[in-house]
C-alpha cells in the first residue's frame, strides 16, 4: 500500500486536563534534576560546560498546568494515522503530538508502551504530562511545557515522493521554533522522524532537546546500548560515572533489577554509531537509531520497590503492565543544555523500527557480544549509511510548505512573527490562529500601549523584546504589573518588586500582591510574605464578592490556586489559625480536593491536633498533581507520627525510629523516588 496519513478519532478513558492555574509562575522550576557532582567526577569538559548553562529561573511565560482530577470518562481524542504496508503510527496532536502507537504489521506486535489511558500527573514543567508513547521534549531539563498541548500538524511531500506528516509550534520557554517531520519510505520497517531547531534570535540561545520513548517492560526486559559505562543520576541528585552493564552487585540494563528509580545516561564512545534497543526474553523489541547530531542515548527505569510501582499504578490503572524509557538526546545527559549560535539551527533524522537478535546473546552474560550481536542484526536491517542517506533526503524538504492542515496549535508563534515581520519556511505560524491571550499583545505592537481594563490574563510575553516595549510603554497599573513579570523572568528581581508596588500605587488590585508576597518568600522574609498573602487573600475575597458577575466569578476560581500558596507560608511564620481561616473560605468542594485535605492536615498539626490530623490520613485522599520527586505526603506523615509518639514534648532520634515502626507510611502515599537514612 502506498504510504498514507489520515484523520481518525480513538477513545480512551482521559482525565480532563482542565484550566491552567491562573496565578503567575513565579517559582523557580522546581526541577528534582538539580544535581550535585562530586569532585572526583572527571567530567568531559563540554558536558561541564553544559551542566551550568542558562538553567531555568522560572517557567515564565507559561503557566501551571494543575486543572486535572483523576476521573477517567471515556473520550474522544483526534489522532493523525501515518502508515505504509508494514507499519502504522498513530499520533496525538492535541497533546503534544505524542506518537501513541507504533504498530509492525507483519508481526502484529506493539513496539511501544500504549498506555490504555491518557492520566495528567505532574512531571512536566509546567505540570500536566501523561506516559507512554514517544514524546518530544524541547525547552529544559524536564518534559516540556507542551507535554499537554496542541501542535500544529499538516501534510507535506515526503522525500519519496509520498506523505508526510509535519507537527510544529514555538517553544516559548527559549522562544524557538521546532518541526518534527514524520515518514515511512515505501516498504519501510522503521519511522523516520526528522527533526530541527531554528534560532531565529541574534543572540546564542540554550537548547535542549529529548526523545522519550516508552516500552514495555518485565523481568526479562534488557535495555542495551553501545557503552561500557554510564552517567547514574538518582533522586539524591548525583551524579555517578558507573560501568555497564553491572554497578552497585546487579545487573542495572534490566530494569527491574533496581530498587528505585534512576537514569543512565550512556557514554557513547566517540565515533560510535548511536542507537539503544529494548529487548525481551526472545531478543525482540524496538530499537531507535540517529544521525550523529542525536548523540545522547538514556534509560530510565522506576525500579521494582514500592514507590516505583506505586508511580507506575498512579500513571495508569490496575492490571497494566510497566514500562522504561529509552531515550536519545543533544547532550550526554539530560541536566545539559547545548548552545544554539545566532541565527543556526540543529537537525537531525531519527528512525524507529522493530529489532530480533539471537536470545542467547542478548541475555548473556558477555557484554560485548550482547551489543555486538543488536549492531550487527540493526547494521543488517537499517545501515548507517542508509540513515545518513535518508537524512541528506529530508533536508531540502524540510523547508516544503504544508500542503493540507491537520491539526491547529497555538497563536504564539504568530504573534512573534508579527513582532518579528519575518516567516519560517515550511512552519507557518498564520495570523489566523492568532486568539484572545495574544490579542492585547497585538495592541501593544501596534499602538505602544496594553488595554487598559485590569492585567491581562493567560500566559503573557516575558522576552527581552516584550519587556523593551513594557518599558516605552505608558506607565499604568497593566504595564506595570506585566513588566513586573518580565523583570522577573530576566532575573532582575529587584526591579521587579518595584514595577509590582508601582502598579499596586496605580490601582491595579490583588496580582501584585501575590507577586510580592512570592518575592518576598523566596527571598527569605518569613514574616513579610505572610502579611503579603494576607493582604491578596483579603483582595481576592473582597474580588470574589464584586456586584460585577464576571468580575466574582474570575476572582472565585482564583481563590483555590492562592490559598494554596497561601497556607503554607502562614505556618510558616506560625500564624495556623489565619491558614485554618482560609482554608474556611473556600467551598466545600473545593476543600475537598486531595491537595487542600494535605493542607489542612497540615493546619491541624501546626495547631497541635495531631490526632485530627492523622484521621484525615486514615479517611484517605488522593493529590492528581503530586510532583515528581516530592516528598510532602511521606514528610507530614512521619511528622504526626513522630508528635502522636512524643506528645507535647520534645521529639528524640529514639521517638522518631519508634513512630516510623509504630506508624509505618501507607502504601496509597509511598511516592519516595529515592532511599531514606531511617528506612
Amino acid at each position: 500500500m502506498a504510504t498514507s496519513v489520515r484523520r481518525t478519532t480513538l477513545t480512551l478513558p482521559m482525565a480532563a486536563i482542565g484550566p491552567d492555574n491562573p496565578l503567575p509562575a513565579l517559582h523557580d522550576a522546581g526541577d528534582v534534576h538539580q544535581v550535585e557532582i562530586p569532585s572526583d567526577a572527571a567530567l568531559p569538559a563540554d558536558m561541564a560546560r553544559q551542566l551550568g548553562y542558562r538553567p531555568l529561573r522560572s517557567i515564565l511565560p507559561t503557566r501551571r498546568r494543575d486543572g486535572y482530577g483523576r476521573e477517567r470518562p471515556d473520550t474522544a481524542i483526534d489522532a493523525l494515522v501515518i502508515e505504509n504496508d508494514r507499519l502504522r503510527a498513530t499520533v496525538l496532536p492535541g497533546l503534544g503530538g505524542r506518537i501513541h502507537s507504533l504498530h509492525h504489521k507483519p508481526t502484529g506486535r506493539e513496539l511501544l508502551y500504549r498506555n490504555p489511558v491518557v492520566q495528567p500527573a505532574a512531571f512536566a514543567l509546567n505540570g500536566a504530562w501523561f506516559s507512554g508513547g514517544i514524546e518530544w521534549n524541547i525547552g529544559a531539563t524536564g518534559h516540556t511545557t507542551l507535554s499537554c498541548a496542541p501542535l500544529h500538524a499538516a501534510r507535506v511531500p515526503a522525500p519519496d515522493g509520498g506523505q508526510m506528516l509535519r507537527l510544529w509550534e514555538w517553544e516559548r520557554l527559549r522562544d524557538l521554533p521546532f518541526q518534527v517531520d514524520l515518514w515511512l519510505p515505501d516498504g519501510s520497517d522503521f519511522l523516520y522522524v526528522g527533526v530541527r531547531i531554528r534560532n531565529p534570535h541574534h543572540h546564542t540561545v540554550p537548547v535542549y532537546w529529548w526523545s522519550n520513548t516508552a516500552v514495555p517492560e518485565d523481568e526479562h526486559t534488557r535495555v542495551l546500548a553501545p557503552a561500557e559505562n554510564a552517567w547514574h543520576f538518582g533522586y539524591q541528585r548525583t551524579l555517578r560515572h558507573v560501568p555497564v552493564p553491572d554497578s552497585d552487585g546487579a545487573d542495572r540494563t534490566y530494569p527491574l533489577r533496581s530498587e528505585f528509580p534512576a537514569d543512565y545516561f550512556y557514554d557513547l564512545p566517540d565515533g560510535a554509531r548511536p542507537w539503544i534497543a529494548s529487548l525481551d526474553r526472545e531478543g525482540r523489541g524496538l530499537v531507535q537509531t540517529s544521525t550523529d547530531a542525536l548523540p545522547g542515548r538514556k534509560l530510565f527505569l522506576w525500579g521494582a520497590g514500592r514507590a516505583g510501582r506505586r508511580w507506575q499504578r498512579w500513571l495508569t490503572e490496575p492490571g497494566t503492565g510497566g514500562y522504561a524509557e529509552i531515550q536519545a538526546g543533544l547532550a550526554r545527559t539530560q541536566l545539559e543544555h547545548v548552545p544554539l549560535e545566532a541565527e543556526g539551527e540543529f537537525s537531525w533524522l531519527e528512525a524507529y523500527g522493530p529489532l530480533a537478535a539471537d536470545p542467547a546473546a542478548v541475555h548473556g552474560t558477555d557484554w560485548a557480544a550482547a551489543r555486538g550481536a543488536v549492531e550487527a542484526q540493526l547494521a543488517a536491517e537499517l545501515p548507517r549509511a542508509r540513515v545518513e542517506d535518508a537524512y541528506a533526503a529530508w533536508l531540502p524538504y524540510a523547508d516544503q510548505e504544508p500542503k493540507e492542515h491537520l491539526a491547529t496549535g497555538s497563536g504564539w508563534g504568530a504573534l512573534e512573527v508579527a513582532r518579528e515581520g519575518r516567516d519560517f519556511p515550511g512552519t507557518p505560524f498564520d495570523a489566523a490562529t492568532l486568539g484572545d491571550e495574544q490579542q492585547p499583545w497585538l495592541t501593544l505592537l501596534r499602538t505602544g500601549d496594553l488595554p487598559a481594563a485590569g492585567p491581562v490574563p493567560g500566559s503573557a510575553p516575558v522576552s527581552p523584546a516584550w519587556r523593551d516595549l513594557l518599558e516605552a510603554a505608558h506607565p499604568g497599573p497593566v504595564a506595570e504589573y506585566h513588566l513586573g513579570l518580565a523583570q522577573w523572568h530576566a532575573g532582575d528581581r529587584a526591579q521587579a518588586v518595584r514595577s509590582w508596588e508601582r502598579a499596586l500605587a496605580h490601582g491595579a488590585g490583588c496580582l501584585p500582591l501575590y507577586c510580592l508576597a512570592v518575592a518576598e518568600s523566596i527571598g527569605g522574609g518569613t514574616a513579610h510574605a505572610a502579611d503579603r498573602f494576607a493582604e491578596g487573600f483579603a483582595c481576592a475575597v473582597r474580588s470574589a464578592s464584586s456586584d460585577d458577575p464576571a468580575t466574582a466569578r474570575a476572582w472565585r476560581e482564583v481563590l483555590p490556586a492562592f490559598v494554596r500558596e497561601a497556607v503554607p507560608a502562614l505556618l510558616a511564620a506560625d500564624r495556623a489559625e489565619e491558614a485554618a481561616e482560609m482554608l474556611a473560605a473556600l467551598r466545600p468542594a473545593e476543600r475537598a480536593g486531595g491537595r487542600f485535605r494535605l493542607l489542612a492536615a497540615q493546619v491541624l498539626l501546626a495547631q497541635g491536633r495531631p490526632r485530627e490530623a492523622r484521621e484525615i490520613f486514615d479517611e484517605g485522599f488522593d493529590i492528581a498533581d503530586l510532583r515528581e520527586g516530592d516528598e510532602t505526603l511521606s514528610d507530614t506523615w512521619y511528622a504526626i507520627a513522630e508528635r502522636l509518639v512524643a506528645g507535647d514534648g520534645p521529639i528524640s532520634e529514639a521517638g522518631a525510629a519508634r513512630a516510623r515502626a509504630e506508624h509505618p507510611l501507607p502504601e496509597r502515599y509511598e511516592f519516595r523516588m529515592r532511599p531514606t537514612e531511617t528506612e
